[in-house]
């Protein structure tokens, strides 16, 4: 590959910026552009170097509250318990391991080195990667659960097998599923050190040779299961969906898409939207990053910090959707405020 060092707005975890350096691709948040390699610090004005941590701290923290805060009301709170919940307690989880372990890469970004070790790069690259695959495939399966409930009450059918202990069991699937997909780049994941200064590591995914196949075969591999598969059957879903409600007349019985069932539907498709106007920009810079080869600029520069910050939002964005979408939650959530002691 060279030792030039290519800045590609890609995503090497969900959503990620990344850096390609003789093959080797850093986690999203690491990216912080190998000052020394690529020589490019001087291209951007000193206070981006502390704007960029406060901004990730902000989004930690935010994050890391929300998420429990939903954990908690959805575990605690008897009414919380159902279908579409457990697939949001999951999410919650989701992103709370990765606000858990944002500060390591915040930490990373400032001190422009991997100073924690081999365990822990691995551990960190797998959650990144975690936390992309099981977001956009918990969100395909409530759109499958909502196009089934949707279906179900337009035609006056009952669902015995949609109960919260079947949501449970496939959860499990999911987190199955994503753990499985992610083993190669925890595979994949070390710690590489610098042939020019050994004491600058870099936690990285390490690809055999030749490396520049298997960095674009990582690249598709992420796009195609982490965005095109779900996203084009959450869009078949939807469009079905519409198709149905806007073509069968509603009885009586299903006229109750009832207030609960909408407000439902109307939760997890505004959810959905967010997720993807968060997520979208990282995967198009993928196919931008396979498909042209863009000089180092400050602006691109710019563009790849954007997009990681867009990504790492969608983490503490849900629990405010749920807080002003969902009255339940927020009922729940108030009433175990004014439960707890003095």
């Amino acid at each position: 590959m060279g030792r030039d060092t290519k800045i590609q707005v890609g995503k090497q975890t969900a959503r990620a910026v990344h850096r390609q350096t003789e093959g080797r691709e850093t986690s999203r948040e690491s990216f912080h552009c190998d000052i020394v390699m690529c020589k490019v610090q001087f291209l951007l004005h000193p206070d981006f170097y502390i704007v960029l941590p406060v901004i990730y701290s902000v989004i930690c923290a935010v994050g890391l509250t929300g998420n429990t805060a939903v954990i908690y009301v959805i575990l605690k709170a008897p009414k919380m318990k159902t279908v579409t919940n457990m697939f949001i307690l999951n999410l919650a989880i989701a992103d709370d391991l990765f606000t858990l372990v944002l500060p390591i890469n915040i930490a990373e970004h400032l001190l422009h080195y991997w100073p924690f070790g081999e365990v822990l790069c691995k551990i960190i690259l797998s959650i990144d990667h975690y936390n992309i695959f099981s977001s956009i495939y918990f969100l395909t399966v409530m759109s499958i659960d909502r196009y089934l409930v949707v279906l179900s009450t337009v035609r006056s059918r009952r669902m015995p097998y949609r109960t919260y202990r079947a949501a449970k069991i496939v959860s499990l699937c999911v987190w199955v599923l994503v753990i499985l997909i992610v083993m190669p780049f925890t595979v994949f994941a070390g710690v590489y050190i610098s042939h020019e200064d050994m004491e600058r590591k870099s936690c990285v995914l390490s690809f055999p040779s030749p490396e520049s196949f298997w960095f674009k075969a990582s690249r598709i591999y992420t796009l195609i299961l982490g965005f095109a598969i779900p996203v084009s059957t959450i869009c078949i879903l939807y469009t079905m969906m519409l198709y149905k409600l806007r073509n069968m007349r509603l009885n009586s019985n299903a006229k109750a898409l009832d207030k609960a069932k909408k407000k439902v539907t109307i939760m997890v498709f505004i959810v959905l939207a967010v997720c993807l106007f968060c997520w979208t920009p990282f995967h198009l810079s993928t196919i931008v990053a396979l498909t042209t080869d863009l000089k180092t600029t400050p602006l691109l520069i710019g563009i790849s910090y954007f997009i990681a910050s867009l990504s790492y939002a969608n983490s503490c964005l849900n629990p405010f959707l749920y807080a002003f979408l969902d009255d339940s939650f927020r009922k729940a959530f108030k009433k175990m405020l004014e439960c707890r002691p003095a």
